[in-house]
């Protein structure tokens, strides 16, 4: 007996044979149980995956004799045994008519098919006509079709199959009931292929059968006629290396190399991969293709890991190999190549447009975004910051060696427990301050002291700072000589800086206000925190005996690393920084928790966490450096104390004061107000302006 080829001896010959269909499978056989049969049946789909295959079943199905001759007879389970199903099986059944249409598209060759409808069947129990590529028909021989097709009599059934229904005309289509088949998914095709070939008795490799489940492209015969090709190719066998090498393609373990070595950010290995893959001649438009299909199911590994398919056997790699990108830099990358593939056209060559895109996605990878060890999967919401104390606490949930001085050394000046971000408690707040608001929130524009008012126009402020105190000097009437109001307030102002003394660290402007206890609170209510810049600035009447016993001021710190950088100092030299960029937007979020002479710790907002790369914390250690603040700099995420406001907060509430006294001086202007009373003008305070606004953090 002569060779019979894979996909005709196993085509399947019943209904639960049928792979990858059970859609169609389903309704079939539904409506030949329940005796709900239609008279013309379309059934769509690429090539070879069972249209023609599917109605020979039907076919069975209604002429099978082996439960009766009647219409009791047809079953959704064909015997194979019968004479009426050996006849179909073998191609000579009298009463299965099966047509060409792309070989007969005449409209005499339709008649000359209808001419015979009206005769009863010979042999079995309907007379079955099926019409393969039937959208190759011309129009006179759908429209002959037509009246038969909408009422045939009742012993015929008509079983149409197309791989091109859009072709097919309204008529044709409102006339059948349409079944769309599917292509076979890779798995499913290597599932069937080694079950084939177990019962073939051939050997094999997986990885070989995934290659060819990727180049069957959806068709199960396709499958079957490649792996006759590979069992002749290989002598018997099925290799990985034999099929790489009959179809030509390449082999997928070079595409995961050469994401790995983006995953690796090697520019170097990614050259060298390319160098390799242009040994064997391939083409690089489909290389890059296969990337960027790598880098799709990278990101369907990250977002849902159990949606990831199995296309090429390399599921649980790819899994691994997912955890190493960040979700950005798969998202960029895929973009980059998609593009790139678009810019082919128009390179030099092909090996060239693929390296540039491959160093392209290398070059523009953000370098401020950090990239962890191991992405956990599937991503998920952001868990919730880390509270400093449960960050700092010890295992028995003793505080940290470092801040057991500091604790001491509260307690022996009898200061209120201060939290791990140095400044005392929310509770003590509550019960030292006297109204809810931190001293910074108060009215910055009452007048100042007498001393300020004698200070020369050279001074040191921030111009945003000296320009809000001017105004604030105009707006305001100039108070009265009061002696025993200045002793007042300079009383106040020792037992401030006697309390500074006392304290483990000296304290920024904020935090000296409400250690000073309530009752200098309640004796300095006019007294606003001078800005960073001025409070430097001593007044003319200070003794010099004094300045000795005094802890310098945070304005006094300047290049010496033995003072301790407090978060005054931190507000005050940070546009001396000079730095720039996301790496200024970082430092602008941040607060100083603590200083110990060696090691400084900046406390990051939550929502900049993101930007918190290693590159960024080096730029602002070197930005210290230079400014002569030398310290082992880190950068931790956390709770910001809301006594105490970042650069960035410091630079938007200046500038919020600087808005509202324009807005202010706008409409006590007497033209505007003459403006508005003659033609009802409206003062826009979102275009306002203030002249010489200091550059925002």
């Amino acid at each position: 007996m002569s060779y019979q080829v894979l996909a005709r001896k196993w085509r399947p010959r019943t209904f639960h044979e049928l792979v990858g269909q059970e859609h169609v499978q389903r309704a079939l056989v539904n409506a030949l149980d329940q005796g709900r049969l239609h008279h013309a049946y379309l059934f769509t789909g690429t090539r070879g995956v069972g249209k023609t295959t599917l109605a020979r079943i039907l076919a069975k199905c209604l002429n099978c004799t082996a439960k009766g001759h009647g219409e009791e007879g047809v079953t959704s389970t064909p015997c194979g045994e019968c004479d009426s199903c050996r006849a179909i099986d073998e191609g000579r059944f009298v009463d299965l008519i099966e047509v060409d249409a792309a070989s007969r598209t005449k409209v005499e060759d339709t008649r000359e098919l209808l001419d015979n409808v009206q005769y009863a069947p010979t042999q079995g129990r309907y007379k079955v006509y099926l019409i393969d590529e039937v959208h190759m028909l011309s129009t006179s021989s759908f429209n002959a079709l037509l009246k038969t097709l909408e009422e045939p009599p009742p012993h015929v059934k008509f079983l149409l199959a197309t791989t091109d229904p859009q072709k097919l005309p309204p008529t044709v289509l409102s006339r059948c009931l349409q079944f769309t088949l599917k292509n076979m998914p890779p798995e499913r095709i290597v599932e069937h292929l080694a079950k084939v070939l177990e019962a073939e008795q051939v050997g094999f490799e997986e990885s070989a059968l995934w290659l060819l489940g990727k180049a069957a492209d959806g068709s199960m015969r396709d499958a079957m006629s490649l792996t006759d090709q590979a069992i002749a190719f290989g002598q018997g066998q099925i290799c990985h290396a034999d099929v790489a090498a009959m179809l030509g393609t390449l082999d997928h373990r070079h595409v995961v190399a050469l994401v790995e070595a983006l995953a690796e950010v090697d520019a170097a290995r990614v050259l060298n991969e390319v160098s390799q893959l242009a040994e064997q001649g391939p083409d690089f438009a489909a290389v890059l293709d296969d990337v960027t299909g790598v880098l799709h199911r990278l990101a369907v590994a990250q977002m849902v890991p159990g949606a990831l398919d199995n296309g090429h056997g390399d599921r649980d790699l790819l899994l691994a190999l997912a955890a190493r990108f960040t979700p950005e830099d798969i998202q960029l990358y895929y973009q980059i190549g998609i593009q790139g593939r678009g810019d082919m056209a128009h390179a030099p060559d092909l090996r060239t447009a693929l390296e540039m895109t491959l160093l392209r996605m290398l070059a523009f990878r953000p370098q401020g975004v950090p990239q962890p060890a191991k992405t956990p999967l599937p991503l998920r919401g952001e868990p919730g910051p880390v509270t400093p104390s449960a960050a700092g606490a010890g295992p028995s949930g003793s505080p940290p060696p470092d801040e057991a001085p500091a604790a001491a050394g509260r307690e022996g000046a009898g200061l209120p427990d201060a939290g791990e971000d140095g400044l005392p408690d929310a509770g003590d707040n509550a019960n030292l301050a006297p109204t809810p608001e931190p001293p910074m929130a108060q009215d910055r524009f009452e007048a100042p002291p007498p001393w300020e008012e004698a200070l020369p126009e050279a001074s040191t402020a921030p111009p945003a700072v000296a320009d809000g105190l001017n105004q604030g000097r105009e707006a305001a009437p100039r108070p009265a000589e009061n002696e025993k109001e200045r002793e007042r307030e300079k009383e106040s102002e020792k037992e401030g800086e006697v309390a500074i003394a006392a304290a483990p660290a000296p304290l920024s402007t904020a935090e000296a206000s409400v250690v000073a206890g309530p009752e200098s609170a309640v004796s300095r209510p006019a007294v606003i925190p001078e800005p960073a810049g001025v409070e430097d600035l001593d007044p003319p009447s200070a003794s010099p005996s004094s300045a000795p016993a005094e802890m310098p001021k945070a304005g006094h710190a300047t290049g010496d690393d033995s003072a301790c950088f407090t978060h005054a100092v931190w507000l005050e030299r940070f546009d001396s920084l000079g730095l720039g960029g996301l790496t200024r937007n970082l430092a602008a979020h941040c607060v100083v928790e603590s200083d110990d002479g060696s090691r400084l710790l900046l406390r990051l907002a939550p929502s900049q966490d993101a930007m918190n790369a290693e590159i960024h914390v080096r730029r602002v250690r070197e930005a210290l450096a230079g400014i002569g603040v030398t310290r082992q700099l880190i950068i931790e995420a956390g709770p910001l104390p809301e006594a105490v406001e970042t650069p960035r907060q410091r630079a938007d509430r200046i500038a919020a004061e600087r808005h509202a006294v324009a807005v202010e001086a706008l409409e006590r202007d007497p033209h505007v107000r003459q403006l508005q009373e003659t033609f009802g003008a409206r003062l826009i305070t979102s275009s306002v302006k203030p002249v010489d606004a200091s550059q925002r953090a």
